[in-house]
């Protein structure tokens, strides 16, 4: 029976400073390497193993990953990085202060740019500091300039048809760290969640949700590991 592990990364830097984040590349805290140390010392306790590993090209999900993985003694298992399990492009916003844009733009329409299924956010300017067309990591792939869950979705669930599956398909135990929205994503996908309500699924910071499969990959089961 396949299993699956989803982590959501450990607290980051802009986490802290309740800043909208996105595809900006972001360290932990010293409460999110903790938190991800800790996850990877529950799923040894909890007799969980892995043969490949998943994750994005952002540093805080790597870091996550690496340190999950060096508390387990996995550190030399095979992990691919994939610029299509990043967080979701927060456009405009990345960089600001969610309680100050809040103040500026209203409650209501801050509420509807973070928790709408298919509204993104204003795009970004040509020309931000945040602008990453032309980091290294993602030459040759068309940059967006925002993007609504429904957008992230569209991008993560192909690599996950084409990449993620297969191998679990084939027997081997998966582990993916990634991002809040790059999770929901999945989450929406593998337990049949409608659009209207998975906006509203809190995923926590370092604490691995457990996927039990059948063999087509349907969700038997779904549970936080520190809840058994």
């Amino acid at each position: 029976m396949p299993r699956l592990v989803l982590i959501r990364h450990g607290q980051s830097a802009w986490n802290l400073e309740n800043r909208f984040t996105g595809w900006w590349d972001v360290d932990l805290t010293d409460k999110g390497i903790e938190e991800a140390r800790q996850a990877g010392a529950l799923m040894a306790a909890k007799g969980l193993d892995f043969d490949l590993c998943f994750t994005s090209v952002q540093t805080r999900a790597i870091k996550t990953l690496n340190l999950a993985l060096e508390a387990m003694g996995r550190l030399w298992l095979p992990v691919e990085k994939d610029w299509h399990l990043n967080e979701r492009h927060y456009g405009g916003l990345t960089g600001l202060d969610k309680a100050e844009t809040a103040a500026k733009h209203g409650d209501a329409q801050v509420h509807i740019w973070r928790r709408s299924f298919d509204v993104p956010p204003p795009p970004m300017e040509a020309g931000s500091p945040y602008d990453l067309s032309h980091d290294r990591r993602y030459a040759g792939i068309d940059v967006p300039r925002t993007e609504s869950l429904k957008d992230t979705i569209a991008r993560v669930l192909p690599y996950w048809e084409s990449r993620i599956a297969p191998a679990l398909h084939a027997g081997q135990r998966v582990v993916i760290s990634a991002h809040g929205n790059s999770l929901r994503a999945l989450v929406k996908h593998l337990s049949h969640i409608p659009d209207d309500e998975i906006t509203g699924l809190e995923i926590p910071t370092g604490q691995p949700i457990v996927y039990e499969l059948d063999d087509s990959l349907n969700a038997l089961d779904r549970y936080y590991l520190s809840e058994r």
